[in-house]
């Protein structure tokens, strides 16, 4: 449009002239303007497909080789460090007191972030050495003594052999697995206390209302891209969301919100405007034509856990001792005595010889449709009602359809931490 109208002026102008000089009136020749050819925007495209936990996955591995990732173009950062006095600009100083400024939280918050780098042993020519197999966020939220402790997700540190976290200063340092919990998505990670000058305050997710502003902090697509910053609103409180885990199918309690958080966020920080860690950010969903579908867990819910993993090394849960998969997930003729009035439930894929589940006589290929009188739907919705209303030493009664007939089974949870050793 810009040189449309710029041609136009030319136009107008050369038809002046020619009236002018048919008239007979002498006016000196003005010069003509002349255009620049004017450049483009050169767009990079980067979509993930599905809901992913957002862990940034070295290509050189195979680990967690499900998310798919775009390559970014990455911009060269020379003449970006101009001083004031070569571009001739005065710069002036600006206060970035007071409570709320979000340039006075980032600033501070930022010190608190890491980045943690997750290696794992690969066999190779030279033998086994651990590789890089993937990066993630962590948030330093609490000192002990001489020991730091880092939030981060699960996914970020599972299968690792070696742990690196990389801090604000650019240092970096060899991080200790506290604990972890796949169900959850969490994980913590020790590192010397002398690292941890800043620690990030812990706040009541609890308070928080739908329309709130938030700020995440993390480095998404890897370490290049550190503690990037990104703002939005709390979308919805309390959310659940279904995930896979390394111990099968859960659903994690989040926050939705609208701030981006990308793969490499994992671990990362959601921040209400107080400065305070009301999230860990861990997963989002990019499907075509979806944008602004991010989740963070909660401090309301990350904060007993992650305390019970500093204080045991593990969260101890009630265990029966199955494995399970989802009954409507199960072709009907691998099942061919279930009813056909029997539409939701799980059925029993194997059984700890060892467990509550082996004393009771309960079977590989039994269809447990209820507990404690309450229809059981799916694997996720039987863990909901034992972990969520259920504790150790509790007795429980399932129904279960075996060779087409209906019974009732009872047995005493025990601890998981039993199964752990």
């Amino acid at each position: 449009m810009l040189d449309q109208h710029n041609q136009n002026e030319e136009t107008q102008h050369i038809e002046s002239e020619e009236v002018e000089k048919k008239e007979g009136m002498e006016r000196s020749p003005k010069p003509k303007k002349t255009f620049r050819g004017r450049g483009f925007l050169n767009t990079v495209g980067a979509g993930i497909i599905g809901s992913v936990l957002t862990l940034t996955v070295l290509p050189q591995t195979d680990y967690y080789q499900n998310l798919a990732q775009d390559s970014i173009e990455q911009s060269t950062h020379q003449g970006q460090t101009d001083t004031a006095a070569d571009s001739g600009i005065t710069p002036t100083t600006v206060s970035t007191a007071g409570s709320g400024d979000v340039a006075s939280i980032v600033e501070d918050a930022s010190q608190s972030i890491v980045g943690i780098v997750n290696y794992q042993q690969q066999n190779g020519m030279g033998g086994s050495q651990d590789a890089a197999a993937g990066t993630g966020s962590g948030v330093l939220f609490k000192k002990d003594g001489d020991s730091a402790f880092i939030i981060t997700n699960n996914h970020v540190i599972e299968g690792a052999s070696k742990i690196e976290v990389s801090l604000y200063d650019g240092e970096k340092t060899e991080g200790e697995l506290i604990g972890a919990d796949p169900l959850t998505d969490l994980a913590v990670v020790k590192i010397d206390g002398k690292y941890a000058d800043n620690l990030l305050k812990v706040g009541d997710s609890s308070a928080l209302r739908a329309g709130e502003q938030v700020i995440a902090i993390g480095n998404p697509l890897g370490l290049d891209l550190s503690r990037t910053v990104t703002q939005g609103i709390v979308s919805a409180v309390d959310r659940t969301i279904p995930v896979q885990t390394s111990e099968g199918e859960s659903e994690l309690n989040v926050i939705q919100t609208d701030a981006a958080i990308n793969p490499g966020n994992s671990g990362g920080a959601l921040l209400n405007t107080k400065g305070e860690l009301i999230g860990i950010n861990s997963a989002k969903i990019s499907n075509s034509g979806v944008e602004g579908l991010g989740f963070a867990i909660p401090s309301k819910d990350f904060m007993p856990i992650v305390s019970e993993i500093i204080k045991t090394g593990k969260v101890e849960r009630p265990y029966i001792g199955i494995g399970m998969k989802n009954l409507s997930d199960i072709p009907r003729s691998y099942l061919p005595n279930l009813p056909e009035s029997v539409k939701s439930g799980v059925v029993i894929a194997n059984v700890d010889p060892t467990s509550a589940a082996a004393d009771a006589g309960i079977k590989e290929g039994d269809a447990i449709t209820e507990m404690n009188g309450k229809s059981v739907e799916n694997v996720s919705d039987l863990r909901r009602q034992l972990y969520g209303d259920l504790n150790v030493g509790d007795k429980i009664d399932l129904t279960i359809i075996r060779e087409g007939k209906k019974m009732k089974v009872s047995l005493k949870l025990t601890s998981n931490a039993m199964m752990n050793g």
